[in-house]
């Protein structure tokens, strides 16, 4: 069914974004939903531009989706911020509402709706159990949401490795206004850590965690928990393709893009995401899978 309305446009915005599976997400969304006339786009963004582009905004739009290096910069340029993006420090996603003479720009966070959707794929239930361990792979914008998320799922105390203990700052004031208290450490001992927790991210990009593959391996050790690689090309990671060889249940990185997506889509055209199209969308447009 064809839903008739005025015309709107979205688009994901970040630098650079010729990689975006986004506008795949959100057109296959539009298409089941029936919402003729709405349009999504990749454009490429920096964070000098972004200011300007923000200001441009009109009530043709319904909202844009961000990646990096945008999360942060976009804070200081809306009007409100949601709790859960303000405690996490990061808005992947903002919407632009009616307001009178200019639109209300909301920023929100829907990274954590996907990183909890994901997580419980591979756990079989999302419910929070007290007492969960857990191990974070790096210190950005995904790390804080991540945190949020295993703070929803029963886990309050993570253990964080980094390149740098001095250079996790940001993410360590993150975890104070979530009320979540990691214990930071350095990579060295990632591999060790990871195979004794119950849930497992890494928030690495794509290729920055083949030694750390490569050192699980070698250790031979079978992994207790859940694996979430979110890097997706190559597919699967060389982290995953580790994690399972040793016994592991491991969640694909595209499976929090998907469900990250499909809150976006509710957000912003006030009906459900349509998570078994978006989900067939997405699986036809990756990269093929690497044989091990």
């Amino acid at each position: 069914m064809v839903v008739s309305g005025p015309v709107k446009r979205a688009a994901v915005l970040g630098h650079p974004i010729a990689h975006s599976l986004s506008p795949v997400l959100h057109r296959a969304a539009y298409a089941a939903l029936g919402l003729d006339g709405w349009r999504y786009e990749a454009i490429d963004v920096t964070e000098e531009q972004l200011p300007a582009f923000v200001r441009g905004l009109d009530s043709s739009w319904a909202g844009l989706s961000l990646t990096m290096p945008l999360k942060q910069t976009v804070i200081g340029l809306l009007d409100h911020v949601e709790p859960l993006a303000e405690v996490v420090g990061a808005v992947n996603t903002v919407l632009v509402q009616a307001g009178g003479s200019s639109p209300v720009l909301t920023g929100a966070n829907t990274d954590v709706h996907g990183l909890v959707a994901a997580l419980g794929e591979g756990l079989g239930s999302t419910a929070p159990v007290a007492g969960r361990t857990a191990a974070v792979i790096g210190a950005g914008a995904t790390a804080a949401s991540t945190l949020a998320a295993l703070a929803q799922l029963g886990c309050a105390s993570p253990v964080v490795h980094v390149r740098a203990v001095a250079r996790s700052g940001a993410l360590l004031r993150a975890a104070h206004r979530m009320g979540v208290e990691p214990v930071v450490r350095t990579f060295e001992t990632a591999a060790a850590t990871m195979v004794r927790a119950d849930l497992v991210v890494c928030t690495l990009p794509p290729h920055a965690a083949d030694a750390l593959a490569v050192e699980l391996t070698a250790a031979g050790t079978r992994p207790v928990g859940v694996l979430l690689d979110v890097a997706y090309d190559p597919r699967p990671t060389a982290l995953q393709l580790a994690w399972t060889a040793l016994g592991g249940t491991a969640v694909p990185g595209e499976r929090m893009l998907l469900h990250q997506a499909v809150e976006q889509v509710r957000l912003m055209t006030g009906r459900p995401g349509p998570v078994e199209a978006m989900s067939a969308a997405l699986e036809s447009s990756l990269p093929g899978t690497v044989q091990d």
